[in-house]
C-alpha cells in the first residue's frame, strides 16, 4: 500500500476490505481461498482458471478494495504501491507452507518486530484449515483444486501432514 493508507488491520479497514473481498472471491475465474490482511499488504491463496483469469480476477479485487478503502479515508487515487506478485503452488509440501504461512503472517511479522503473539487465530485472516468450512465468516470460498482441498495435508512420504 501507499505510505498515506491507513492501517489495513484497523477495523475500519478491514471491515471494507472483508466485504470487497467477499464480493469478488468467485468471480472472473478467480476464486479467493485464503487470506491475511497485514498493516500494509495483503496475503491471498487463490485458484485461478488461468494466468489471464489470476491477473482479471486480481485486478478486480484491487478495484474493489481501493475503491473501498479510498471511500472510507476520504480520499481519490492510488492505493496499491505495487502490482500483486504471484508464485505457482506445485507440490503438496509448497501449498502446505503458503497456508501456513498466509494463515501466521501476524505472527511472524509480530516475532520481527519483537512483539509477543496470541494462540488465537488471526481476525484479519482466514481460509479454510480443516479441509472443510472456512474460518472466516463469508470471506473465502472452499477450494476445490485437491491441492488445497486435500494435498496440502499430505507429506511426500504419503503420510499424513498432521494437524495445521
Amino acid at each position: 500500500m501507499l505510505d498515506d493508507v491507513w492501517n489495513l488491520r484497523s477495523r475500519r479497514c478491514f471491515r471494507v476490505i472483508e466485504a470487497a473481498l467477499f464480493r469478488g472471491s468467485n468471480r472472473l475465474g478467480l476464486r479467493l481461498t485464503h487470506y491475511s490482511v497485514q498493516g500494509n499488504h495483503l496475503h491471498l491463496i487463490v485458484e485461478a482458471r488461468d494466468t489471464q483469469a489470476l491477473s482479471r480476477g486480481t485486478q478486480g479485487l484491487s478495484v474493489r478494495i481501493a475503491r473501498s478503502l479510498n471511500r472510507l479515508m476520504g480520499r481519490r487515487g492510488k492505493v496499491f504501491a505495487d502490482r500483486f506478485h504471484s508464485h505457482v503452488l506445485r507440490t503438496p509440501r509448497e501449498a502446505r507452507n503458503a497456508i501456513h504461512y498466509v494463515l501466521g503472517n501476524a505472527r511472524i511479522h509480530a516475532r520481527r518486530q519483537g512483539r509477543s503473539t496470541s494462540a488465537h487465530p488471526d481476525p484479519y485472516a482466514a481460509g479454510p484449515i480443516d479441509g472443510g468450512a472456512s474460518s472466516a465468516l463469508r470471506s473465502v470460498v472452499p477450494p476445490r483444486t485437491w491441492l488445497l482441498r486435500v494435498g496440502w495435508r499430505v507429506r511426500s512420504d504419503g503420510g499424513p501432514a498432521g494437524p495445521a
